[in-house]
């Protein structure tokens, strides 16, 4: 927790970096909802629609984005209703179910792997659009990592802004793309006609672990909901009609194509220009997220306000963005593996001492230790094992230890009081 002198200094901070949004400065249901799904429109999520396309028919596809859309929004959905409830991001929520400086390993899982993506993205723009230029990619990734950095840094408002013109710019063109691109190929049924055989669980997974990772900063935007109903209502919406809309670009994509990019499509369609926009404008909303939430991560560890550290995370994600695409998406996904069991805990505890969450102060436990190991070996288990869905597995087995460790405390407590009666009965 901050000091006076701290929390002095950050009294400027508008995103309440060390303490829970007041009402006042509580956000319309559609601000909010445009920050939501800003956040789900990403690109990368169009190499899943693409694997989809290519693996499963239309109606798998069409059954994998239903299910694994439920999911993905029962798990967002939860953590959204939780962050507008008690007005606290990620990282504050954190500090109750792990414990004030247990809260400093989600913390710094989500940062870094955020941080991670947010590089990843940088060069996801910087290198076809460097090539379709013809100035290589550098001058790209410097202009796009400094745009991308700004809006996180001046928090957000800055979001906000990039959400409103980014959002309908992308569904607009992109939709009008893919189903130009649809007729063109033929219809759905040609497109999705190239079956593979892919088994639904396994398309079912890939549409859960598109977003499970990212959807676990949820806090940190539905915090600024009026209400918990409409921070659940804006944040299931964003996952089903977001996601969605990046599968099916991506499914187009890679059918017409044989890319998985709705870039690729529009440049085959001869629309330079569309395709810039929608391939930029769909990484910066999704990068000064991602930037934000690693700004917030860095800030309740060091307690330092969130601003410089999105300054210096923004600086270090650009500069290294080109080489975090070549040699480090492998390891940001073992670290993902890690974050679906973050959210869940949290969700668990939540329902576990909903009255503790009312409390405005968190400073009652320094580290909580089933929480803490459910993390790593829900993020093992994640990455690991083999059967079933990877994000499920590492969710399931992160609340067992979470309980286990819960269970074993509460006995200890119970135990203690014991004693104490017996001393003072003797």
């Amino acid at each position: 927790m901050p000091d006076d002198v701290t929390r002095a200094h950050d009294a400027a901070d508008q995103d309440f970096s060390f303490e829970a949004v007041p009402l006042t400065e509580r956000r319309s249901f559609w601000r909010v909802g445009f920050v939501m799904l800003g956040f789900t429109f990403f690109s990368a999520s169009m190499s899943v629609g693409a694997g989809l396309g290519n693996g499963v028919d239309l109606t798998g596809f069409i059954w994998a984005v239903v299910i694994g859309g439920i999911i993905l929004g029962a798990y967002t959905g939860a953590l959204g209703f939780i962050g507008a409830k008690t007005g606290e991001g990620l990282d504050l929520l954190a500090q109750r179910t792990f414990g004030t400086r247990g809260s400093y390993l989600p913390s710094a899982l989500i940062a870094f792997t955020q941080m991670g993506w947010f590089g990843v993205g940088v060069a996801m723009f910087a290198n076809p659009t460097g090539e379709l230029l013809g100035t290589g990619p550098w001058p790209i990734v410097i202009v796009a990592g400094a745009l991308m950095t700004a809006s996180a840094y001046y928090g957000i408002n800055a979001i906000e802004i990039v959400s409103f013109i980014s959002v309908p710019l992308i569904a607009v063109l992109g939709t009008w793309s893919m189903i130009s691109a649809t007729e063109e190929g033929g219809g759905l049924e040609a497109i999705f006609g190239q079956s593979t055989g892919m088994p639904l669980t396994v398309a079912i997974g890939m549409v859960i672990g598109s977003f499970v990772s990212g959807g676990t900063a949820t806090p940190n935007f539905t915090r600024f909901a009026k209400s918990a109903n409409s921070a659940v209502i804006t944040t299931v919406i964003a996952f089903f009609l977001g996601n969605t809309l990046m599968f099916s670009f991506g499914a187009v994509g890679g059918a017409f194509s044989g890319e998985d990019d709705i870039f690729y499509v529009m440049i085959a369609q001869g629309l330079m220009i569309p395709a810039l926009i929608v391939l930029g404008a769909n990484i910066w909303t999704t990068n000064n997220n991602a930037l934000y939430t690693t700004g917030l991560g860095l800030a309740n560890i060091t307690k330092v306000r969130k601003r410089p550290l999105v300054l210096i995370s923004g600086v270090l994600g650009t500069l290294t963005s080109l080489w975090l695409y070549d040699n480090f998406i492998g390891w940001l996904n073992f670290l993902n593996a890690a974050l679906p069991p973050i959210g869940a805990i949290i969700v668990v505890d939540f329902l576990w001492r909903r009255k503790a969450y009312a409390m405005p102060d968190r400073a009652g436990r320094p580290v909580v230790w089933g929480a803490v190991v459910g993390v790593v070996a829900g993020g093992l288990a994640g990455w690991f094992v083999d059967w079933g869905i990877g994000s499920i597995n590492a969710i399931v087995v992160g609340v067992v230890c979470y309980v286990i460790g819960a269970l074993i405390q509460r006995a200890g407590k119970k135990g203690e009081g014991h004693h104490a009666v017996q001393e003072s009965a003797d």
